[in-house]
């Protein structure tokens, strides 16, 4: 073949390739109504609203709790248990803390729970727990956060089991009556599944639906059932309660 045909015929390919995508994108530009792009997503004022973390690494992060109030963000998913001079009476629970409890952080201490106990962390090493009282109580209490290995190994839980703000304060947009109704522990008609964990808890069991928002959840309420069916992310039916 010919030297001029060799650098001919690429370049005629390379031409009618570049005319065809240039008549495509002009029949789309020509098209006004039609648009390409995918559609976006639409943000609530609650995926808006900022829920601080303060990602511990170490139980001197912890230990910076102390003098600080937080609330319980997983609600009747952590015992908790008398506690005096550092030491935690693990044969006596006082109970699961409820949602949104403000707890008052006195100090962060280390202890090893006996293999009996039962509190949602793991036995490998010492617990990390923080020393709280609730507010007008003067007993102290002691619930576990966070687990020690070793010297190299540890694992805090506190941003997940923790607002470190007044959940009043950081979801402002929800009506009084529905907070009302949160601090009596009640569900309404109409909740979000947030605003129900806030209510009575994040213990639960779900049907097969896999959205957020349309399914129906069965909450563990420190031993009280209480089945929730929502649709469109609204409360529509309420059984148990």
């Amino acid at each position: 073949m010919q030297t001029w045909k060799k650098i001919l015929i690429p370049f005629v390919i390379t031409v009618v390739i570049g005319g065809i995508y240039l008549l495509i994108v002009f029949h789309q530009r020509s098209q006004p109504g039609v648009t390409h792009n995918q559609p976006q997503q639409q943000l609530s004022a609650d995926d808006l609203a900022v829920v601080r973390q303060d990602f511990p690494q170490h139980f001197e992060d912890i230990q910076d709790l102390a003098g600080k109030s937080v609330w319980m963000k997983s609600g009747y998913s952590m015992p908790y248990y008398p506690s005096e001079g550092g030491r935690v009476e693990w044969t006596k629970p006082a109970g699961l803390i409820p949602p949104a409890q403000k707890m008052d952080i006195q100090k962060a201490i280390k202890a090893a729970a006996p293999a009996s106990v039962k509190d949602n962390i793991a036995h490998d090493g010492k617990q990390v727990l923080v020393v709280f009282t609730p507010p007008g109580d003067k007993q102290t209490y002691a619930t576990p956060v966070g687990l020690i290995v070793n010297a190299n190994e540890e694992h805090y839980f506190s941003d997940m089991l923790f607002y470190y703000d007044d959940p009043h304060t950081i979801y402002t947009n929800w009506p009084k009556d529905v907070w009302a109704a949160i601090d009596a522990h009640q569900v309404k008609p109409g909740f979000s599944e947030l605003q129900t964990r806030m209510a009575i808890g994040s213990k639960a069991q779900y049907d097969d639906g896999t959205k957020e928002g349309d399914r129906t959840a069965d909450y563990d309420v420190n031993g009280k059932h209480i089945t929730v069916t929502f649709a469109h992310n609204k409360a529509t039916s309420i059984q148990g309660q």
